[in-house]
């Protein structure tokens, strides 16, 4: 009996004091400062409650804008306190870069990365706003600054707007296109972009020559460049294009990527007067092809793309033929055919014609393969239903190297021209493309 009550009364201290540990434990969990995550989880604790505002803000002055990023992704409070770090006018001033006007390679690669970075952290802390507010907060920490405003900053050297695109292509990367429709109207408003625009496209080429260049560096360096993907880039110059009409889209897209001359101006009148060489008007060949190369994007049909091609080699004045040839030929062989066979059922025989031959004299001069120019001029011949109206063609297309020889040998010997030289040497190779186009053409038909 004595050692059932023994047993019993152990049992019962050994209730007791195990009780009382759990309490003591409890007390000191609830009075402790140290709490580990699972504990905060379910407590609804931070550990960051507990550190003054007067040391979070010693932390957070230590850390680099991409860790303050990282940090603000911890939870929701601390989102809302760095919002509120990076709103102070010390964190703006000691954050903001102002100059882009670097003599060195390393300073511009630091500055870049800098706003690759500011865009980072705006992305992160300002993710549970609504776009609308988010774009408000960030850019009213930036859109003063000099170097990122059109027709602000003089200085040839500047690096502002490649900076300001980098920083913009950080922070919407990945957002839809709804967003990114409101970011191009926000943009607009706060620079006063379509006006601007409006201004260099209804006056007369070159005229407002800085203008245009201002307007160029903007749109390529902040909206266009910076993006990789193509379909992207189609989507900001869709943007930019859509609310003109075809002949002010015309003369927009040649301000976005005419060539420009020594001094820094557009050249206009270059188109006009003489033949360039490929690499003037590479950059109008690529942004052709970026904007009609998905035929599925709004506003982007064959009949605009025509369109806009036929506004385009009327600027200022017709182009010199070797120069729409040499346009057609970097546009590719789907382009080319499009314009060409357009041009044959509407019975522009003559237009197609002596563009056939230039181009088969651009093949000659930059060293294409003259079986590409042949493949041409046999699809072409499809287009026509009838044997007569084929035989047209061909004959129509033969009369023109002879009249195109004529011109260049006329031209040659009509003075002392200081083109005579080089329209000497263009006839030659006319000449010379004629007869590969030809040995190539006979050697298809006879295989």
């Amino acid at each position: 009996m004595t050692m059932v009550r023994k047993t019993s009364r152990k049992m019962g201290k050994y209730t007791v004091t195990h009780k009382s540990r759990r309490g003591k434990r409890t007390g000191r969990f609830q009075a402790g400062t140290i709490v580990t995550r699972l504990q905060a989880r379910t407590t609804g604790t931070n550990f960051f409650h507990r550190v003054p505002a007067e040391v979070l803000d010693m932390i957070l002055d230590k850390l680099s804008v991409l860790e303050i990023s990282v940090f603000s992704m911890v939870s929701k409070e601390i989102t809302r306190y760095v919002l509120d770090y990076i709103s102070t006018q010390t964190w703006k001033n000691k954050t903001i870069i102002h100059s882009f006007h670097h003599s060195t390679c390393i300073e511009q690669r630091s500055s870049v990365g800098h706003y690759r970075d500011l865009g980072l952290l705006f992305k992160r802390c300002t993710l549970l706003l609504p776009t609308k507010e988010r774009l408000k907060f960030i850019f009213s920490k930036i859109s003063q600054i000099p170097c990122f405003m059109l027709e602000q900053c003089l200085s040839h050297d500047c690096i502002g707007f490649s900076t300001y695109g980098v920083f913009l292509q950080t922070l919407i990367a990945g957002w839809d296109e709804l967003e990114c429709h409101r970011v191009f109207n926000f943009l607009c408003d706060i620079t006063n972009l379509l006006p601007k625009i409006e201004a260099v496209i209804t006056a007369k080429p070159g005229v407002r020559w800085y203008q245009e260049l201002q307007l160029r560096l903007f749109c390529r360096q902040v909206l266009l460049d910076p993006w990789p993907n193509q379909l992207e880039g189609q989507f900001w110059l869709t943007q930019l294009l859509n609310p003109w009409p075809m002949v002010s889209q015309a003369h927009f897209l040649f301000v976005l990527y005419g060539p420009l001359l020594p001094e820094g101006t557009l050249g206009w009148q270059d188109f006009v007067q003489r033949g360039l060489p490929h690499g003037a008007l590479w950059d109008l060949a690529k942004a052709i092809l970026m904007l009609f190369s998905e035929q599925d994007v709004k506003g982007c049909t064959t009949d605009s793309m025509l369109a806009i091609l036929e506004e385009l080699i009327v600027i200022p004045q017709p182009w010199h033929v070797e120069n729409v040839a040499r346009l057609l030929v970097l546009c590719g062989s789907s382009f080319c055919y499009t314009v060409l066979a357009s041009k044959a059922l509407n019975g522009r025989l003559h237009e197609i014609s002596r563009l056939i031959v230039y181009i088969i004299l651009v093949c000659e001069k930059d060293g294409y393969h003259m079986s590409w120019a042949v493949k041409l001029v046999q699809q072409i011949c499809k287009v026509f239903s009838t044997a007569p109206e084929k035989f047209c063609f061909i004959q129509e297309l033969e009369n023109m190297f002879s009249g195109v020889t004529r011109e260049l040998y006329e031209f040659s010997i009509a003075g002392n021209h200081f083109e005579d030289r080089e329209t000497f040497q263009t006839l030659c190779i006319l000449l010379d493309s004629s007869a590969r186009f030809h040995t190539k053409f006979l050697h298809m038909v006879l295989k």
